[in-house]
Order: C-alpha cells, then sequence, then structure tokens
C-alpha cells in the first residue's frame, strides 16, 4: 500500500494535555505548515566552508618535458 506523498513526509501529531477539537488541530496544522513553507522559500544554504589549504592551494604543474636539457648541466 502507497501512501500519498503529504501523508509519507507528515510528522506525527501529538495532543499532551486537553481534548483537542478537530477544527483546533487543522488549525494548529494549517499554521504549522505554512510556516514552514514560508522557511522553505526564504531559507538559504551555508557557502560551503573552504579549507584555508585550498585557498592558498595552487593547481597542479604539468609534466616536466623529458626532451628538454636541465640547464648549465645538461653538457
Amino acid at each position: 500500500m502507497s501512501l500519498p506523498d503529504d501523508a509519507a513526509t507528515a510528522a506525527p501529531l501529538q495532543v499532551r494535555r486537553g481534548d483537542a477539537s478537530a477544527e483546533e488541530l487543522a488549525a494548529v496544522i494549517a499554521v504549522v505548515s505554512e510556516s514552514l513553507a514560508r522557511e522553505q522559500q526564504t531559507a538559504v544554504a551555508d557557502e560551503p566552508a573552504v579549507s584555508a589549504w585550498r585557498v592558498s592551494a595552487r593547481g597542479v604543474r604539468s609534466d616536466l618535458r623529458r626532451d628538454a636539457p636541465w640547464g648549465r648541466w645538461a653538457g
């Protein structure tokens, strides 16, 4: 049996004290749902932290040329 999308992601709601009516529960669910929707729309992900090593590290150099002699000692 598959659940609808809303039921699959819904968090359980538990009344700890008192006797809430269906209308009161619906009002709480509506307010919390709207609050979560607004928060998701305005949420901004933090920029990933970059280590000092990555900031200062240069790119990997290219391979050495094997056909080029080494300076003065080339002979």
